[in-house]
């Protein structure tokens, strides 16, 4: 599937959809993201912030339903509260290790059906797409909490490679203390905002949306 022609360098919309880590305004005390986003970006480009907290990949569904008419490119951070969803699983005791990875293979399984899903929805806009992968170096993380999030993460970045839509690995962007809120660890700090901001800004800028390819940036 093509996508629509993209504008020029001085005039777009870009629509950011998903989680808080594009909707972190009750975590920060300056800009959240989609401020920051905007004023990185040419005079003429606006932003338009459906990403809502909380929500999980199938919830990206319903933002699209408000996508404005004149959207030139999408921005999409999901699977980290469907990640969250699984963390009782790790905590609990199990039978035996068979057990446990049977248990992990339906998660998988279940994740990527829904974030194929979303997937699917957004290249039926015929709009560019960015989409993000999930940081693992929030302060309070456990070790097989980030081993968990490998798990979403491989999934993230296969169907991204399949639809050949850039990836803004987000392991490598927010990966400092600092780059976490004070008030919810597992939110981006304004520190951490003004960093995937920026690399929105080389992405939405710099990349060639008409070679349809997928490329993972830091």
């Amino acid at each position: 599937m093509g996508y629509k022609e993209a504008p020029t360098s001085d005039m777009g919309h870009a629509v950011l959809l998903g989680d808080s880590l594009l909707d972190n305004g009750a975590y920060v005390s300056g800009s959240p993201v989609a401020e920051q986003l905007r004023s990185r970006l040419p005079r003429d480009w606006q932003t338009t912030l459906l990403a809502r907290d909380g929500a999980v990949a199938t919830g990206v569904l319903k933002q699209l339903q408000k996508l404005p008419a004149d959207a030139s490119h999408l921005i999409v951070s999901a699977g980290g509260n469907d990640a969250l969803e699984s963390i009782p699983l790790f905590r609990s005791p199990v039978a035996d290790s068979q057990s446990m990875l049977l248990e992990l293979v339906a998660l998988q399984d279940e994740f990527r059906s829904n974030y194929r899903k979303m997937i699917r929805a957004l290249r039926e806009t015929r709009r560019p797409t960015i989409a993000c992968t999930i940081y693992d170096a929030v302060p309070s993380i456990l070790p097989v909490e980030k081993m968990a999030l490998s798990l979403f993460n491989d999934v993230i970045k296969r169907v991204l490679i399949e639809a050949h839509i850039p990836i803004l690995d987000m392991r490598l962007v927010c990966n400092e203390f600092r780059d976490f809120s004070s008030v919810s660890q597992i939110e981006p700090s304004e520190i951490g905002g003004s960093k995937i901001s920026r690399a929105l800004q080389r992405i939405l800028l710099d990349h060639d949306f008409a070679r349809s390819e997928t490329v993972v940036y830091p």
